[in-house]
């Protein structure tokens, strides 16, 4: 697992969270709102609190999926460990903290 995590890692080294992926990639990609909503058969109303929902942080994976879709995007998703360690790295001093008595 810690192969599959390794360009997460580097990527979460260099970037803290960023708001409003979907607002940026949609402008980048020069989608208007409108045209997303009308892809999704949903009102533009949607498409603007789908936006204000990630930046809330409250979006769910199964939306940002869909709006990712529309704009023939994927999500990619992943969880690391802090500091750039890798899952053994993090276990291993997990397991010593156990032994160690502390936690």
């Amino acid at each position: 697992m810690d192969r599959e995590q390794r360009y997460f890692r580097i990527a979460a080294k260099k970037a803290s969270y960023s708001p409003q992926w979907l607002k940026r990639v949609r402008q980048a990609l020069g989608v208007h709102a409108t045209e997303m909503a009308r892809t999704l058969d949903v009102r533009v109303s949607v498409i603007y609190r789908l936006e204000k929902s990630e930046d809330k942080k409250s979006v769910s994976l199964r939306a940002l999926e869909k709006a990712a879709e529309a704009m023939d995007c994927k999500v990619v998703y992943a969880i690391v460990p802090r500091a750039g360690k890798t899952l053994m790295e993090l276990a291993e001093r997990q397991r010593w903290r156990k032994k160690l008595g502390r936690s």
